[in-house]
């Protein structure tokens, strides 16, 4: 991998390659039951060549869902009553869950920094979701996040390099 992609190219990239990405996991899915270590190891190789800091893309578009433990977490951080982390910050989206009221997410600093890193949302620790177990069961989620995410974008592009079809 060489230098790290552009985010602002990442949708039309991605939306590039989708077919192709679909394509693969028809034909491979079996093969993808298997993969977690190689899916790690490029988890890891692309992961190591990025800098999150240089995009923030998820955390100026991803509204993550949010816990009762996340407020809890984050309450503590801020010093903060729960009830106001809610008050000020979130809100029940269509689907029930609980989000942040407005993206871009309101701890992200101008220059990329998360305020509350250390106390961030579980989603937000996890993502972009390419180092966990059983990959495979994310896959189609992991083709919409390569629209946002460098890593996810370049974990695709290798693996759909690495495995014949």
């Amino acid at each position: 991998m060489s230098k790290q992609i552009d985010s602002k190219l990442l949708p039309l990239l991605a939306a590039k390659s989708e077919p192709e990405w679909k394509r693969f996991y028809i034909k491979n899915k079996k093969k993808l039951e298997g993969m977690d270590l190689r899916v790690q190891a490029l988890h890891d190789k692309v992961s190591s060549c990025t800098d999150c800091l240089k995009c923030a893309n998820c955390c100026r578009s991803l509204g993550p869902r949010i816990t009762d433990k996340d407020i809890e977490r984050m309450a503590k951080a801020l010093r903060m009553k729960a009830a106001d982390i809610v008050k000020n910050y979130l809100r029940v989206d269509e689907d029930g869950d609980t989000v942040f009221q407005s993206m871009p997410c309101p701890f992200l600093g101008d220059d990329n920094y998360c305020s509350i890193y250390e106390s961030r949302p579980k989603a937000c620790r996890e993502y972009p979701h390419t180092d966990r177990k059983r990959f495979y069961q994310i896959y189609n989620l992991s083709i919409k996040n390569a629209s946002t995410c460098p890593i996810v974008y370049e974990v695709l592009e290798q693996l759909t390099k690495t495995i014949a079809p």
